[in-house]
């Protein structure tokens, strides 16, 4: 299948018959996205698809190309015969503007039309923004008017914007006198860490987003019980602003692949991945689903597996990992301003990172994939090592030009995807049951995903456990809240760092979402800009096109 240029998009209503979704069924936002509606899941009538779920090694500050070559899989399976579609999430337009610049993939492996997606697309983000502020309005006018018993220096719900800006991290709202209202100490999280993102991104439905919301913890009364967003009167309203939200988007890719973005919780503080709606949609039209979930597979992979998986019941049917020779070169010890430069003892050295998420990803049973990322710096004979390493562990290895030939530069990843998929179906298996306590799930996950050697929690962890528990949350999953830059607590130990102990500082209550977080080290719910961020390059030139967007 020749590529197509962005000027040469097909109409979004053409990639829609391609999945024999109706006109019907599609709100189309111009001619190149559409809103898709929920009517599809129980209409398409076709047994599911199978779902691929594509993951990583440790990255380096540039990331390794998930989204990339998830495109560039999807790609190579429609150039092999296959009804393939995407599931991905949809990019913030804080590190879009900040140091990490789009999102939507890259060179002949991209969704489209990128400018629009990666800001304001259809207006998701907003929708999502606007519902969490109505939130923190309400409550702000219940505390002024005092007709509910919240005690204000216990509040947890936070407002939201999708910006970087660390300033807003605390803020004192409410000075100016009694008519401005009380007082307190809050703060800004961006909306991809709002909990509002991670239950449109989990909800099922309409009613399940409305359920999922009643059930927020926005903070504690005076006697310490949970006051919940239900009791504030206003999730009707915040479903309202939901209600075209929750639909999933249709675009495509630069070779008119079909391709469903959807919602966008950060990996490093939430789960990381696309809706749970979106990935059905993919699973009901096409015979294979490629999504991806954030950052490597110590957070982005166990978190798909043990959460989204989970509450959604879906089933992954091959894993793919992956890997650059430069972050491999990084892990082994090479410093990022020569990881361009050919060094195969290096890529062998770093190997034990990739070793590390593959033993990882085999605690859940599902065969694994290794895809090479390759970049115009890498060798046949770095390459070749890793292949080589994968050939010892029996593990198909595919080197996969997806930046500079699109699907063609993946049909040898394709056909080995397809190959695994077609492996006897293996039940889920999470990594831990929902009744073991909680510090025996952290410990599960950081010994067995991480390599830790043990597990410190610490006092405040340790008594907001205790109230998680005596509230009836003790039996919710673990989202841990990591660095992304090493499988440690430590974003400075590179490589399979092995028997550190993981410090877990604090806890918080998703309730609505449906997890525990358990925070580690300084992650940030509201990233800052770079000195010099993306923004600075970004322009629109005199025909009025998005230039520097990259």
């Amino acid at each position: 299948m020749p590529g197509t240029t962005p000027a040469g998009l097909r109409p979004i209503t053409d990639v829609a018959r391609d999945l024999d979704i109706a006109p019907d069924h599609l709100e189309p936002y111009g001619r190149d996205k559409a809103k898709v509606h929920l009517d599809v899941l129980k209409s398409s009538g076709r047994k599911p698809g199978k779902l691929i779920l594509v993951s990583a090694i440790t990255p380096t500050p540039a990331g390794e190309g998930k989204t990339t070559t998830s495109i560039g899989l999807a790609q190579g399976m429609h150039r092999i015969g296959k009804r393939a579609a995407l599931a991905l999430r949809q990019p913030s337009m804080g590190p879009v503007f900040g140091r990490k610049g789009g999102a939507t993939g890259g060179g002949l492996s991209k969704v489209e039309p990128s400018n629009k997606i990666n800001l304001q697309f259809t207006g998701d983000f907003h929708a999502i923004t606007a519902a969490h502020n109505l939130l923190a309005a309400a409550l702000d006018n219940r505390l002024y008017f005092r007709d509910l018993d919240l005690d204000p220096t216990r509040i947890l719900w936070k407002r939201a914007l999708d910006m970087n800006d660390r300033s807003l991290r605390r803020i004192v709202i409410g000075l100016g006198g009694h008519s401005q209202g009380v007082p307190r100490e809050s703060g800004f999280d961006i909306t991809a860490a709002s909990e509002i993102m991670a239950i449109l991104s989990l909800s099922e439905s309409l009613a399940d987003l409305r359920d999922r919301m009643d059930r927020i913890l926005v903070g504690y009364a005076s006697d310490g019980s949970a006051v919940l967003a239900k009791q504030l009167g206003v999730t009707g309203s915040m479903t309202a602003i939901l209600k075209e939200a929750i639909l999933p988007n249709l675009v495509q890719t630069t070779e008119s692949t079909p391709a469903f973005i959807h919602g966008g919780p950060f990996a490093n503080i939430a789960h990381g991945c696309n809706s749970v709606l979106a990935t059905r949609m993919a699973l009901a039209t096409a015979d294979y689903a490629v999504t991806e979930a954030g950052f490597a597979f110590d957070l982005g992979g166990e978190k798909f597996l043990d959460l989204k998986c989970r509450s959604a019941g879906l089933n992954p049917a091959v894993i793919v990992l992956v890997a650059t020779i430069r972050a491999l070169k990084m892990h082994g010890g090479v410093p990022l301003t020569d990881i361009t430069q050919p060094d195969a003892a290096a890529v062998e050295r770093g190997l034990v990172n990739l070793a590390a998420h593959l033993d990882a990803a085999e605690h859940f049973g599902k065969p694994v994939v290794v895809a090479i990322n390759q970049f115009g710096t890498d060798t046949e004979e770095e390459m070749g090592v890793v292949q080589a390493f994968c050939q010892g562990r029996n593990i198909p290895c595919s080197a996969a030009n997806v930046f500079g030939a699109g699907g063609a530069g993946a049909v040898d990843l394709a056909e080995k995807v397809v190959a695994a998929a077609a492996y006897p179906e293996t039940p889920y298996k999470p990594l831990y049951p929902l009744d073991w306590p909680a510090e025996k799930k952290i410990e599960q996950i950081a010994k067995v995903v991480y390599g830790a050697g043990g597990v410190n929690i610490q006092q405040t962890a340790e008594t907001k456990l205790r109230k998680a528990e005596k509230l009836g949350y003790g039996r919710l999953p673990i989202c841990m809240a990591k660095t992304q830059d090493s499988l440690s607590d430590d974003p400075k130990l590179r490589g399979r760092p092995q028997g550190f102990t993981l410090h877990v500082r604090d806890i918080e209550i998703a309730a609505g979402a449906g997890f525990l977080v358990a925070l580690t080290g300084e992650i940030r719910r509201m990233p800052g800009l770079p000195l010099r961020p993306a923004a600075e390059r970004i322009d629109v030139d005199a025909d009025g096109e998005i230039i520097n967007l990259t």
